[in-house]
């Protein structure tokens, strides 16, 4: 078997050409598991890079109801802000047994759709400002190059804003500094 026969870019391959969408999927000697080594390979900046996060949020009959976050290269998920976009005050990070069982994928290859069932998916704004944007394809040397809006509509992703806010280095460490309780002129600060 070839690599693009593997099942798993097979699967991606056939969710989006059932919408009309023809992936243009790239398989790499070394892996792109990480935003980098993804960003590396095809010469572009981690931003550009899709990271799918997968999710859980338990239910009360013990089931884990799985939601995937669609991540640009350099932002991390925080918890309450995924919270308020799906109400899932309880969801967690899935362990790596619980992302394969849920999606189908291993970590480090999970595409942004493909799933095989019903998966909520939420996608980082961050990625929108590009032309293009590049997922994995199923298994992790493969990688495509999709269009945000396209890549919006073949994931059935809601876009809303859950990633943690940047701290600029520079103003953080000045904010750490001490400061005197009165500035010179005896007012107090």
């Amino acid at each position: 078997m070839t690599d693009m026969s593997h099942p798993a870019i097979q699967r991606v391959v056939d969710v989006a050409s059932r919408k009309g969408i023809k992936l243009e999927i790239t398989l790499f000697e070394a892996r792109t598991r990480t935003a980098e080594e993804a960003a590396a390979a095809v010469g572009v900046k981690p931003d550009q890079i899709v990271k799918p996060l997968v999710f859980v949020a338990p239910r009360f009959d013990g089931r884990l109801v799985p939601i995937v976050c669609l991540v640009s290269g350099r932002n991390r998920v925080d918890l309450g802000r995924l919270a308020a976009v799906t109400g899932e005050t309880a969801a967690r990070r899935a362990t790596a047994r619980e992302a394969r069982e849920l999606t189908g994928f291993a970590i480090g290859g999970i595409p942004p759709f493909g799933y095989g069932r019903q998966v909520r998916v939420v996608m980082d704004p961050d990625l929108c400002p590009f032309q293009l944007v590049w997922a994995s394809a199923g298994i992790d040397r493969a990688i495509f190059p999709v269009p945000p809006g396209t890549l919006r509509i073949l994931s059935n992703a809601v876009v809303a804003p859950f990633a943690e806010e940047p701290w600029p280095r520079a103003a953080s460490a000045a904010a750490m500094e001490p400061r005197p309780l009165f500035e010179a002129g005896g007012s107090a600060a």
